[in-house]
């Protein structure tokens, strides 16, 4: 059943994340964009040729290299090329503005890109911003995929600090979502046996660096 129109998130989906951000650092929620972003942002991360996919690296700015022992998927980072980026960055802003009001945390924009993880590639265990070194706050992941089935694999296994087995595995299935604080959960994707789409994204504080207002990425 579908909650919520294509121009705003659900109230109720915007709570919940507040709360179980509040109380465990990090939640999932389904059915979490409006349907027909969800399958308008499907259909240009599967078929839009424009986007130019490009592996993906490892490290910020200066520091990034390509490394495929650590991560094999490709990426396109969304710019508002599209009326679909339009609307899923806008509905993004909507959800980092109702944070800032509930939670106080200063988000101060949104990155995000596409990821295309083929079959057998992968990304090996990993935090999205190392304390006190970065200006990511809170990571999110919106999973694209229909008819996805255990045996496809391609999981997201969240840990706790330096824990061997994963306190959350998460099925990348259709308009599904996770969010998490970007310094305090390691995490990697199992190897997918078919092709997986998301949107990853980081919503990030103002660290301002030599007077340049929030260094680019």
């Amino acid at each position: 059943m579908q909650r919520h129109d294509a121009g705003c998130l659900d109230e109720q989906v915007i709570a919940t994340i507040c709360e179980q951000l509040t109380v465990y650092g990090y939640c999932v929620v389904a059915d979490f964009l409006p349907e027909l972003v969800a399958n308008a942002l499907y259909l240009e991360a599967s078929s839009d040729h424009r986007l130019s996919f490009k592996q993906a690296a490892i490290g910020r700015e200066q520091l990034q290299q390509v490394n495929t022992q650590v991560r094999s998927d490709s990426i396109a980072w969304l710019n508002n090329q599209s009326e679909t980026q339009g609307l899923y960055l806008k509905l993004m802003e909507h959800l980092r503005i109702e944070i800032n009001r509930r939670l106080f945390l200063g988000l101060f924009d949104y990155e995000s890109h596409f990821a295309h993880y083929g079959q057998g590639d992968f990304y090996k265990r990993h935090v999205d911003a190392f304390k006190g070194s970065s200006n990511r706050l809170l990571s999110s992941v919106v999973y694209l995929n229909a008819d996805w089935v255990k045996a496809d694999q391609g999981e997201l296994l969240m840990f706790h600090d330096e824990q061997v087995s994963p306190f959350l595995i998460v099925e990348p299935i259709f308009n599904q979502c996770v969010i998490f604080l970007s310094e305090q959960f390691p995490h990697e994707v199992r190897t997918a046996k078919r092709d997986r789409y998301s949107i990853a994204g980081w919503f990030r504080t103002n660290n301002s660096i030599g007077g340049q207002i929030d260094p680019p990425r």
